[in-house]
């Protein structure tokens, strides 16, 4: 399958661009279905919103146009946040996002998305797969009304944009920053004044003051909003998420209705989508990095270790606290950890190990100019 040609530079969506009455209902004859999928990106924004389009073309061509998928940017059927409403109540078929967003209505979402300190992307995806994730997600979904899929990764986050420098965990009380999901909490629990917002709408919080310090994903996609115009400090790791899973989710009746081969083609799309979203940022982050610094004066920075430890310990703690609040999250929550355990004490002796190994100081062969 051929990548689409991913289109350089963003469209900022507006909160609420048309009236969702204002487009036409999906034709559906005999032999062909037409969907709608709202998502949470501007449109054909690098990494996540064309993981939408490509996860639609996938679908389209897979299906042999017997179901075809027009992908919408926040804001132009309904606003970002409103996208899971609008498919549990059967405005459109489909959306994408990523399942934080959704914690108002389902606390145990968050967990899915990811946890500070928690689980790398191909740790996440083994547990979808094999770790029972994938039956864990579809019970907190479906109280949502909805299908879920993993449909996409960020891999590894940054750690933010800071206008200060932050050298103690003092440094978070007062600060307006914009992080979701269980990374918000515990930025809250350190003193912190967190807001949510939507990513068409970071840039010019950032830029005016409204906050003072953003996360969003990672160099990738960070250069393409010009967050460095806004901000000097560039943090990480990102702690807060070392991986983000991105969800694709379908209203159950919708879902329900489909013939058992279109089942089996949205699976496979969004399997092969879920990995490609997260190549790509692994293949764009690093270049996307070298200009950050380079060409725009960004200062790179590293959290100090008593920094780090410090969120760790808050981050069980409120976790923990959450999770005794609902029995679902405390369900996702426990599986989760789980799996961690074991999959911390295989990395010690696979990845981190090779990549301690791989940072020695040796002579090594060098890519041929010719």
């Amino acid at each position: 399958m051929k990548r689409r040609q991913f289109i350089k530079g963003t469209a900022v969506a507006g909160v609420a661009g048309v009236a969702a009455s204002s487009f036409p209902a999906p034709a559906i004859s005999k032999d062909t279905m037409e969907w709608r999928m709202v998502t949470t990106w501007p449109k054909n924004f690098p990494g996540l919103g064309t993981g939408a389009e490509l996860l639609a073309k996938f679908i389209t061509e897979g299906t042999g146009g017997r179901l075809s998928v027009k992908v919408f940017g926040g804001g132009e059927i309904v606003p970002a946040f409103e996208s899971m409403d609008a498919v549990a109540n059967g405005t459109v078929e489909m959306g994408h996002g990523a399942p934080y967003y959704w914690k108002g209505k389902a606390a145990a979402a968050q967990f899915i998305a990811s946890m500070p300190f928690g689980m790398t992307a191909q740790e996440q995806n083994a547990w979808f797969q094999y770790g029972g994730g994938q039956e864990l997600a579809d019970e907190v979904y479906k109280g949502l009304g909805c299908k879920f899929f993993p449909s996409g990764n960020t891999g590894t986050q940054m750690g933010g944009w800071f206008n200060k420098e932050i050298t103690s965990l003092e440094d978070y009380k007062g600060l307006k920053m914009r992080i979701p999901g269980l990374g918000g909490e515990v930025v809250k629990a350190a003193g912190g004044n967190v807001v949510n917002l939507p990513g068409a709408e970071i840039p010019p919080a950032l830029q005016s003051g409204a906050i003072d310090a953003t996360e969003w994903v990672g160099p990738y996609n960070d250069l393409a909003f010009g967050l460095y115009k806004s901000a000097k400090y560039y943090y990480y790791p990102g702690w807060h998420e070392p991986a983000t899973v991105l969800d694709n989710f379908i209203n159950i009746q919708a879902w329900e209705k489909l013939p058992d081969d279109i089942k089996s083609v949205v699976e496979s799309a969004n399997t092969a989508v879920n990995q490609m979203v997260l190549s790509e940022f692994i293949a764009r982050n690093n270049a996307s990095l070298r200009s950050l610094v380079n060409d725009h004066g960004v200062v790179l920075k590293k959290f100090p270790d008593e920094v780090l430890a410090g969120l760790g310990a808050i981050a069980g703690k409120v976790m923990n606290d959450l999770a005794s609040g609902d029995p679902l999250s405390r369900k996702v929550m426990d599986s989760i950890l789980t799996f961690r355990k074991d999959a911390k004490a295989w990395s010690v002796v696979s990845e981190t190990a090779f990549t301690a190994a791989r940072h020695l100081d040796f002579p090594y062969a060098e890519a041929s100019k010719g």
